[in-house]
């Protein structure tokens, strides 16, 4: 394999050129996914430079996340990340996903009546104890567990809903044909967070595992809240996009 000459008596740097001849590799498919980079050591040999410029350049790949290092074993590719916008959005997050053309699927691990508690209340802006709808649901892509989701319904919008067929179903769908619901705003808040074990094992990593936590509160057109969801959210596949106009 030939690697590319870096230009000595050029204005950009050594370490620039270097990185972006790794990115060029990384774009083009020929370093693949959680494949790893050669050692310093080798890139030094490979394209005749410092062992600090190589430092230099590998620097910045992390910052672009574009490589990730593992301590005692070098660099490697980062995987692509999807983009997810419903952050930014009254879509749900199916839909986003179906979007990016992943094989989407959704285990219900609970689904009840019950009476709202003080979060609840505040969320949904219902008195404690009026009847809600509890569900709890495992969503998965290409096979792999991507978030865990726990959700509050008012009972009296949705009539029904605690026995209704939501395995590999998208919820936001389902309120549109079964309940007429459509979505015109939400609120959602965006924090770091640790898993419990139980959370942990649905979403197969551990409880080291840093997760984003997604609260969320939608309602519709004339302000009647419909919808309140505390959502962990496996950080290491997926990354959330905002746009501001």
């Amino acid at each position: 394999m030939t690697y590319p000459r870096l230009d000595r008596d050029g204005a950009e740097p050594l370490w620039m050129q270097l990185m972006r001849a790794l990115r060029a590799q990384i774009e083009s498919g020929e370093l693949k996914p959680d494949q790893p980079l050669p050692s310093e050591a080798e890139l030094s040999d490979m394209y005749s430079v410092s062992r600090t410029v190589v430092r230099e350049a590998l620097r910045e790949l992390v910052q672009q996340r574009l490589i990730y290092k593992v301590k005692g074993r070098g660099a490697f590719v980062s995987p692509q990340k999807t983009e997810l916008r419903f952050v930014g959005s009254v879509t749900g997050s199916a839909e986003d996903l179906r979007g990016s053309g992943r094989r989407v699927t959704t285990q219900t691990i609970r689904q009840e009546l019950g009476e709202a508690d003080d979060r609840e209340s505040r969320l949904l802006q219902i008195p404690v104890g009026e009847p809600v709808v509890r569900l709890r649901r495992l969503r998965r892509v290409d096979g792999q567990p991507w978030l865990l989701v726990d959700t509050a319904l008012p009972a009296r919008l949705v009539p029904g809903l605690e026995r209704a067929s939501l395995e590999n179903q998208s919820l936001y769908d389902v309120l549109r044909r079964r309940y007429g619901i459509e979505p015109a705003g939400a609120d959602r808040w965006i924090e770091a967070v640790f898993p419990n074990r139980e959370q942990a094992a649905m979403l197969e990593v551990s409880t080291s595992t840093p997760l984003l936590g997604i609260e969320s509160v939608a309602w519709l057109r004339d302000s009647t809240r419909f919808e309140a969801y505390y959502a962990l959210h496996r950080s290491d596949q997926i990354r959330f996009y905002v746009g501001i106009r």
